[in-house]
């Protein structure tokens, strides 16, 4: 089969596509043949070394698929050969087939397209653990999303929207303010404009946000802390802005703010169950036409260098997508 393979740290386009072996399920273990497959941000990182896991040489990016089941392994109960799933996979999402665990693997509905399927397992899933385990978002507060343009961002602003919270989003360029408001948001604001923050206050009569949604980090995190209400939550989802950034243990005290991390993959490493619950929830909310993952762009599987640097240079709004015929 055909998998894109890195062997040392490196751009998109110093990856290699390759033959390789047919992998073979083990036990709790389903082979997929991809129809599709999800970019995320974190590819990219992952392919340069700079992402938290490093993984050993030579290995295929991508984790989230979506397509038909080949094969399945020993004690696999629930999916059979030509079930239409999507899955979270390890490591091994832009390549034809795939190997994933029965419990991050789901059957996908009639209307769902297999693009759809892969655009939503790892960003919906997040993006729920963040809001509504994490930050403990309600009904009428304030949410504030930032590169809400972005698949992880869109499919915040859905859920956000689908809580009953009032949703402000922010993007890095006029262009994508319409984008944000057709996924949902109230108000849309461009954070290259240093006011950004007043605005936000402004919008709130002052209140400002309850919780804070925030991928990029940077800038962006110094920025918000001018603008939580106070007892918010400002939930830390990554990295993207490229800086890692600090705050004076006496801005939490005064507001009584509280600073969450999510990170996704640990979380269902250690409750193995949450998977499976969150994305029943998903997919009902879906099926109720709350939140639709939102597919920008596909590329072929052999133009996958292509997709991810249209991705690294912020060309894309929503979800861009690989497909196998």
């Amino acid at each position: 089969m055909k998998a894109w393979q890195v062997n040392e740290w490196c751009e998109p386009e110093g990856m290699t596509l390759a033959d390789v072996d047919l992998p073979e399920p083990g036990a709790r273990e389903i082979r997929i043949r991809n129809r599709a497959a999800a970019l995320n941000f974190f590819d990219i990182l992952l392919v340069q070394g700079k992402y938290q896991a490093r993984p050993p040489f030579p290995f295929t990016p991508g984790s989230e698929v979506a397509g038909i089941v080949d094969r399945v392994g020993t004690d696999v109960r629930h999916f059979a050969p030509g079930d239409h799933v999507q899955a979270m996979v390890s490591m091994c999402g832009y390549a034809e087939y795939s190997l994933a665990h029965v419990q991050r693997t789901f059957h996908i509905p009639d209307s769902m397209s297999f693009s759809e399927g892969a655009a939503m397992p790892v960003i919906y899933q997040t993006s729920y653990l963040a809001l509504k385990d994490r930050g403990r978002l309600q009904s009428g507060e304030w949410l504030l999303v930032h590169a809400a343009a972005g698949g992880v961002g869109s499919s915040a602003v859905q859920i956000g929207k689908a809580t009953g919270a009032r949703v402000i989003a922010t993007v890095g360029s006029d262009e994508k303010l319409e984008f944000c408001l057709a996924q949902g948001a109230d108000f849309a604001l461009n954070y290259s404009d240093e006011k950004w923050t007043d605005e936000v206050k402004r919008i709130t009569d002052g209140h400002g946000a309850d919780v804070i949604y925030d991928p990029v980090g940077s800038d962006i995190f110094d920025q918000s802390t001018r603008c939580i209400a106070n007892e918010g939550r400002l939930i830390v989802i990554g990295f993207a802005g490229g800086r890692i950034p600090t705050i004076a243990a006496n801005r939490i005290l005064l507001k009584n703010i509280s600073i969450v991390g999510c990170y996704w993959g640990g979380y269902v490493e250690r409750h193995t169950e949450y998977a499976a619950r969150a994305q029943a929830e998903l997919i009902r909310m879906y099926e109720a036409g709350q939140i639709k993952p939102v597919v920008s762009r596909e590329y072929p599987l052999a133009e996958a260098p292509a997709a991810m640097r249209a991705l690294a240079e912020r060309k894309i709004t929503g979800k861009v997508v690989l497909t196998m015929e």
